[in-house]
Formats: structure tokens, sequence, C-alpha cells
């Protein structure tokens, strides 16, 4: 790149989910994580020790039952304040977070007022220190009651979801600039109904297509409450969108299955709400190859969790992504899973320069949003896999340290902020 092609008012940010950071939630999640903890324990070496490259360091932590509870989280509940004035250190400028739906509803029908004015503050908090607050309503837990009556499962219940998000709306509607509805939405429906992996652990295909159909339609009314409570609001959702890509390029058959791949997964669930979207927000882990109808991917290099890391593979997903939908795009959620911290440099400054090729080439970015900005509770993981800039140290008081890895991307944020050039790192990790 000859200059700096990040404009002014970029956002650079982390992201976070209520469930995987606050602690202390209460909702459908929380309750199966003490019901399995034991049974995920005992069964971790046959579930996941032939998918890690490095499972020895990992089954320490892997194999007890204490990992596959949230519990305290990270305490980022009480220490939010904390944590935003890191990310202001690390040079960020937005923040994307979860409001927890069964916080604020915690008995259908019955708002706790305390949580409602936790938010409020919240929101303020980000707001005095210069952090853009991007809201997101639904990062797959829900209130226990909810979950009962069939969740998204049920077309009904979506007169529960539309009461939620008026209320999110009128609550706190005129104090954001950015909402994200739903976060990845096909790979809930697909890991919940579909493999059965996670809560509510059914393997039904008439249950995926109805949780994905209902899933649309809760975008939808999300995006018409919010819109008519505030039309300058920008809504979006945060799809997980891969880099698919066929293992040997003239093979009809490998070409023909990336196409059918690439329609099912990146963009049957965007098509649907073409119209109900003011950006494009996706999330960005994988480039996957397909060999036939099997993914094969290379065997290095790979994260912790034992994913293939491609982190220009962001490049032409972000072309494909402006030439579907011709609308501004925000990356969600991109990072990497990494203990030792020696991929994170490599993988962000990888992505940065995917970016600006990119952008130099008429993709309309708004913003970059990291994931995540603290180590968090990795969901069937439980808490072994890092993604934080930032580690916590959960048995010594929930000390917070920056990553050396961090405290270059903060440079290198701070660098283009001042219209330097942002040319590799000499010194990047790999």
């Amino acid at each position: 790149m000859a200059k700096n092609i990040f404009p002014k008012g970029f956002f650079w940010g982390a992201s976070t989910a209520s469930h995987q950071v606050e602690g202390g939630t209460v909702n459908q999640w929380s309750e199966w994580e003490l019901s399995h903890a034991q049974e995920l324990a005992k069964t971790s070496h046959e579930r996941i020790a032939y998918t890690l490259p490095d499972w020895q360091d990992i089954k320490k932590h892997a194999e007890k039952p204490e990992n596959y509870v949230s519990g305290k989280g990270v305490d980022h509940y009480n220490r939010y304040e904390e944590d935003f004035d890191i990310a202001k250190k690390l040079n960020l400028n937005a923040f994307r977070f979860g409001v927890e739906w069964s916080r604020l509803e915690p008995s259908e029908g019955e708002w706790n007022l305390d949580e409602i004015e936790h938010y409020r503050e919240y929101i303020l908090q980000l707001k005095k220190r210069g952090l853009e607050p991007f809201l997101n309503l639904w990062h797959w837990t829900m209130p226990t009651w909810f979950a009962e009556k069939g969740g998204f499962e049920k077309r009904r219940n979506l007169k529960y979801w539309r009461r939620f998000v008026q209320k999110i709306a009128n609550e706190f509607g005129h104090d954001l600039m950015y909402v994200i509805t739903i976060n990845e939405p096909n790979v809930y429906a697909t890991f919940s109904y579909y493999t059965g992996e996670w809560v509510p652990q059914k393997r039904s295909l008439r249950l995926t297509a109805a949780v994905y159909f209902n899933l649309i339609r809760a975008h939808k009314q999300a995006y018409k409450i919010l819109k008519r409570n505030n039309p300058t609001l920008m809504v979006g959702v945060a799809s997980q969108l891969a880099n698919i890509q066929a293992k040997r390029p003239h093979n009809i058959i490998d070409v023909t299955v990336t196409m059918w791949m690439r329609y099912l997964w990146n963009w049957w669930y965007l098509n649907r709400i073409r119209n109900q979207q003011d950006f494009i927000g996706f999330n960005y882990y994988f480039t996957d190859y397909y060999k036939g109808i099997r993914r094969d991917n290379p065997g290095a290099p790979r994260n912790d969790l034992g994913w293939y890391m491609e982190p220009e593979g962001l490049y032409p997903l972000l072309v494909r992504v402006k030439s579907h939908y011709k609308k501004p795009i925000i990356i969600t959620e991109n990072g990497v899973a990494d203990h030792r911290d020696e991929y994170r440099q490599w993988w962000i400054e990888e992505t940065i320069v995917a970016m600006e090729r990119a952008m130099s080439e008429g993709v309309e970015l708004h913003g970059y949003f990291h994931w995540s900005l603290l180590d968090n509770f990795e969901w069937k993981y439980g808490w072994w896999p890092k993604f934080g800039l930032v580690h916590v140290d959960r048995e010594h008081g929930m000390k917070r340290t920056i990553r050396p890895s961090s405290e270059w991307f903060a440079n290198k944020i701070d660098a283009m902020q001042r219209g330097e050039l942002p040319t590799k790192n000499e010194h990047s990790s790999k």
C-alpha cells in the first residue's frame, strides 16, 4: 500500500458476549453446564484430543469438570469500567457487547429495573471513554422460561422476542448508533439442532429448518421495531461466513460442492434479510477447502482448537460480500485461540493486509472487531481456549494482563490513526 487506507472514523474494536464474560448468568446454557460438566470432562479425550495440536498441554484443563462451568465468568459484570479502560489503552474506539436477556427478564413478563440501569450505565461509560457501543441483542443464551416454551423452535414464541426487542428499543434505542440483532444464526441452528452438540442437543432436520426460518423472522421483526423507534439506528446481524474454496480449482465436483457450500452456509440467511440490513456484519475464522463432499484443509498452521488458520482468506470473502450486497461491511468478530500468544500478532497483521487489499479494490469496510477483548468461556470447550487480547487469571483474582501481541496491535492502530504507512512488521511472530 502506498498510503494508510483506513479512513478517519474507522472502527477498531473488540467483541464480547454477556454469558462468556459477565459471570453469574442464569439461563438455559448455564443450567446445561451444571448438569453436563462431569460428562464433558470425562469424555474430553475422546471428543476433542484428536483434533488438537497440543492435547498434552490442554488436558489438565479439559479433564476438569469446573472447566465447563461459566460460573463467575471473568467478572466483567462488575469490572467493566476497568475493562473499558484497557480497551482505550489498546487504542480501540468501539466495543461490541451483549445484553443478557435472562438478566433483564428473569421471569416471563417481569423486567428487572436494576439490570436495565446496569446496562444503561454500561453504555454511558463506553461513550464517556469514546468507545462506540455496538449492542448485540442475542448471542445464543435465553431465559430458562423462554427455553422451556421451545425457544426459537416455535414461531408463536416470537411474540416474546418482539417484546424483548421493544424493551431494548425503548430503554436504549436513542443512546446507540449501532445494533446487532442475532449472532451467527447459521452456527446456532446447526450445532444446537442438526449435530446436537450444543444446548438443547436435539438432532432434527425439521427443527433445524424451523429454528433457522424463525431466526430470519426474528431479525426482520427486530429490524422493524428498532428502526420504527429510532430511524437513524444502523442495524445488522453478525453472521458467520467462511472462505470456502475448491481443493482442486479445476475439478468440476470440487467446484460444484464449493458453490453449494458457499450458498448454504454464507448467503442463504443473508439473502433472506437483504432488505433489512443497514450494514453487512460477519464473523470470520475459517478458510475451508473442499475435495469432493469432504473438507480437506492443510494440516498446518492450526490454532489451539485445531482450526486451520488462513487469516488472509478474509480478502476474497470481503470481495464476495461486496459483490453480493453492495452495502457497508463490518467485521464483527475475528480472532485466534492462542494460549502461548504465538500466532496472534501474525493473524492480526495478515488480517490488516487483507482488509487493506479489499478496501483498495473498493470494498466499503467500516470496522473491525477482534474476538475477544478478554479470555472468555468458550461454550462446549469451556475455559481453556484463550482468545483474549487480554489474559485473565481466574485463579488469582481475575487479574488482567495485556498480551504482547495486543501491545503490538495497539501500536499499529495508533500509527494508522496518525496516518502512518501500515507496513508489515519484520518481527512478526510467524
